[in-house]
């Protein structure tokens, strides 16, 4: 279709625009971001641009390369704005230079392609410069698109404060001048350790709603997937990133097991595998064995590997409760955190029974559990099987109290003992 045809229906520019900002938003941020250094700057022009092409469209019809049509129109406007702030003449001669060799480049080869500069984007967001508690809700914003009270509500904020976090964050890339580029070797782990920990946080917010009926955080775990994807295809070499693929992707293959038809919560040994889905756990599966044979062990694939054994109860009907122990204890050298203590003795408990389980846990610092959910609901738990009724209704009030999803209290009431 030529730039100037008339669309086949009305509501087809509209559909256009939304395809490409699904698949090219990242993208054409990241381009223009990388070479601009503005952020805010690069997303207001592309806002520009897509307004653009809802007017244009519909009259002049929908461009053969609709994203090279929108980057042309945001460029063009990110340069005008850079040519009338005079303290900005520097990132408007890289622009213009950046113009001139994609104009040039497209008349050599035919082909309005340009380069994606995303995992970039995904390293200066997580430059030690930018406020950790702002880098998830950066990512999310500048890569996928999401709007800031949407990430407010996934992150338990109010819109205000985050959107102030997000121009913060921004200005902080502008003004410091922060290079957009894939960092040298021995800044390349501890920044990549910061981008997989945003992802990891973003799909921890959105697997908290698990009907998928909270809006705010409707296909949160699912585009935390996509960027832990993206990770991969960026950097095919890196283990932990398709270990933490494998980890989003057996949790996710759980979720619709993981309330019954009333709503009602589900233990994770009590879930009917034939409701997990089997082709999000393959997928789990494939990118573990690409990570393994890369030699280099890491906390990402440690935690997908304890997934990949309870997923074999789909096949078995039973859990290697002894392999989802050792597997803890490897991981609790790697990474000593509560959540994983908890979970080892919880494991453990299942091997040596009760009491073993209540060891560990007593071993844990109390301040370090004293408003932890799940150690108070395992606890409980553990004391209900050691036969101590009265300490276990102690620690079912504690964990009912600290839980925040009505189906869980429920849950835990219901355990309690009488």
């Amino acid at each position: 279709m030529q730039d100037d045809a008339p669309t086949a229906g009305a509501s087809d520019p509209r559909r256009a625009a939304e395809k490409a900002a699904r698949a090219s938003y990242g993208r054409l941020v990241a381009y223009l971001s990388a070479r601009s250094r503005d952020v805010a700057g690069a997303e207001d022009a592309l806002a520009d641009a897509f307004r653009a092409a809802l007017e244009t469209w519909p009259v002049r019809g929908v461009p053969e390369r609709p994203e090279a049509w929108l980057l042309t129109v945001a460029r063009r406007g990110l340069i005008d704005a850079a040519r009338r702030a005079t303290t900005r003449s520097d990132s408007a001669a890289m622009l213009v230079q950046a113009a001139e060799e994609a104009e040039e480049s497209r008349m050599q080869t035919g082909t309005d392609d340009f380069p994606d500069e995303r995992l970039k984007l995904l390293f200066v967001c997580a430059h030690p410069a930018i406020d950790p508690a702002a880098r998830t809700p950066l990512m999310l914003q500048t890569v996928l698109g999401l709007d800031a009270a949407r990430i407010a509500a996934a992150f338990l904020t109010s819109p205000a404060a985050m959107g102030q976090r997000l121009v913060r964050a921004k200005a902080r890339i502008r003004d410091a001048g922060l290079r957009f580029e894939v960092p040298e070797r021995p800044d390349w782990q501890d920044r990549l350790a910061a981008v997989l920990e945003a992802v990891y946080a973003a799909y921890g917010a959105g697997w908290e709603d698990v009907t998928g009926t909270d809006p705010h955080r409707a296909g949160l775990a699912g585009e935390a997937i996509d960027l832990a994807r993206l990770l991969t295809a960026l950097v095919p070499e890196e283990p932990e990133a398709l270990g933490l693929l494998a980890l989003l992707l057996h949790c996710e293959a759980r979720r619709p097991a993981r309330r019954g038809v009333d709503g009602a919560f589900v233990a994770l040994a009590e879930q009917d595998t034939a409701l997990w889905l089997v082709p999000l756990q393959r997928e789990a599966e494939e990118a573990l064995r690409r990570a393994a044979r890369m030699g280099r062990i890491g906390r990402f694939q440690m935690e997908a590997a304890i997934q990949s054994v309870h997923a074999l109860r789909g096949r078995s009907g039973r859990t290697e409760w002894a392999a989802v122990a050792m597997l803890h204890d490897a991981l609790a050298g790697l990474s000593p955190t509560v959540g994983v203590l908890v979970s080892r003795a919880a494991a453990h408990a299942e091997v040596h029974g009760a009491l073993a389980g209540l060891d560990l846990l007593d071993a844990l610092p109390a301040d370090a559990v004293k408003s932890y959910q799940p150690y108070w609901a395992l606890r409980a738990h553990l004391l209900t099987r050691s036969g101590d009724a009265a300490a276990a209704r102690q620690a079912y009030g504690l964990a009912i109290g600290l839980s925040e999803d009505p189906a869980v209290r429920d849950f835990l009431r219901r355990r309690m003992p009488q």
